[in-house]
Order: structure tokens, then sequence, then C-alpha cells
């Protein structure tokens, strides 16, 4: 069984990118972020004679999220439970038993706005439903893009991007405390090459440069660590003509 997670910036314009992919890589569930479209325009047909089913939760201009699946998905949740939000940035369900939870975190802006105090409270209601989520489904992959490098490894230039917006002590500290649920960061449970990233801006040549930031992220219960053989990030998109800013990361199980 493989996972996988993109923020796609924009199924609209990337709808190609996405199928080919997937022709390519025929995961099982594929989380997608960033969709830029309201729920009347999701390409639900494009995915089916695919061989694949959806959920979504669209958004006019900016967020929105979805579940590509090849297996039906079980008790849909559509943002965080109890946590007031006009913005559509989760999209939950179990698929062959694995609950799923496919999310666009908060950017935050920058230090001290209220973007980023916004983005706090979002991690706060998020941890706290994960917990109630790990307690009712043992198995739970919690994957998208996090807007948070973990630590300076994570950073092209981690002197210069110190305390910056997605590296902060703050921010660290809520993805800490997503890891202190007893979740587990799949990437690093496996060797990477040096410099590995899963997002680079558009501007600087900086994917051509590798100066990037790993914010796209797969946690894993011990359950689901207990089956996981592989993850990395596949860069080969992010040279696509007009691509993602990010890459996907695939996780594989056994």
């Amino acid at each position: 069984m493989q996972l996988a997670t993109w923020n796609i910036n924009s199924l609209a314009v990337r709808l190609p990118q996405v199928l080919d992919w997937l022709a390519a890589h025929p995961v099982d569930v594929l989380a997608l972020q960033e969709l830029k479209l309201t729920d009347d325009k999701f390409p639900a047909q494009a995915f089916a004679d695919a061989g694949y089913q959806a959920q979504w939760f669209g958004q006019k201009t900016y967020n929105g999220v979805a579940l590509i699946t090849k297996a039906p998905v079980a008790d849909v949740v559509k943002n965080i439970p109890g946590f007031e939000d006009e913005q559509s940035r989760v999209i939950a369900g179990t698929v062959d038993g694995i609950r799923v939870i496919g999310a666009y975190f908060p950017n935050g802006q920058e230090p001290g706005s209220e973007k980023f105090a916004y983005k706090m409270r979002w991690l706060d209601a998020l941890r706290e439903w994960v917990r109630a989520e790990m307690a009712a489904h043992p198995a739970l992959v919690l994957l998208g893009d996090y807007n948070i490098t973990f630590d300076d490894l994570d950073v092209w230039d981690p002197v210069g991007l110190r305390e910056t917006i997605h590296c902060t002590t703050e921010e660290r500290e809520k993805l800490q405390g997503l890891i202190g649920l007893g979740l587990t960061d799949s990437v690093r449970l496996f060797p990477q090459p040096e410099k590995n990233y899963s997002w680079w801006d558009y501007r600087d040549l900086a994917f051509r440069r590798n100066r990037g930031l790993r914010i796209d992220h797969i946690l894993v219960s011990d359950a689901v660590k207990a089956r996981a053989s592989a993850c990395a990030v596949d860069k080969a998109p992010r040279k696509n003509e007009r691509p993602s800013d990010h890459a996907p990361v695939v996780l594989t199980l056994a």
C-alpha cells in the first residue's frame, strides 16, 4: 500500500500533471492540498476515468483539500470538529483500515501577525483532535503541507532563515506536540539524500539551486510505522512545465 501527499497549487491548472503522475505512480491514497477551486468545479469524473474515487473540500481561490483513493473512503470529516474555520484545510477518512487525515496547514505569513496567531490556534485544535482520532483509530496517518520545518536539516539556509516563517521555535514546538502524541516522521525512518526538500520558491532559480524547505510531511502512528518500508520525496514533478512549487512525498507500507 502506498500513500502520498502533494500540494498541487491549483488543481484546475495541474490536473493533467496529477493524472500523469498517478498513471506512473498508482498510489492507493493521494492527499492533495491547495485545490483552489470550489466543490462544483472538482474534476471527479477525470479521477473516476483513471480508476480513482475522490472526496474533496474546496474553496474559491484559496486552500482546498482532497483524498484521491482506489478504495472507498468511510467516515469522512471536513475541517477540525469544534474549531470554527472558514478555510477549507482538512479532510479525513478511513481507507483500508487506516485513518487518513489530509491537511493544508496555515502558512502563518510572519511571526507576530494575526495569520500567525491563527496558525497557532489551528495547530492547538488539530493536536487535540488528532489525539482523539488516534484513540479511536490506532492506525493513523497525518499527511499534507505542514508549512513547518522540523529542524535545520529541513532548511537550505538555516542561519539566514532562523526564526522566519516555517522555521520559528513556536511552529516547531507545535510540530513536536504532534510527535508527542505518538506520531513519527516517516521520511526520517529511512536514509535520505542530503538537502532533502519538498518545496522550492519559483523565484531565483531556487529549484535548480536546491534552495528549498522540507515542509510536506507524513506522520504515522506506531501501528502504521510497523508496516513502513520506504518514504521519499519525488522531485521529478517539480521539473514539469508550469509545476507546482511542491513535490509529492510517498510512503510505502508492507
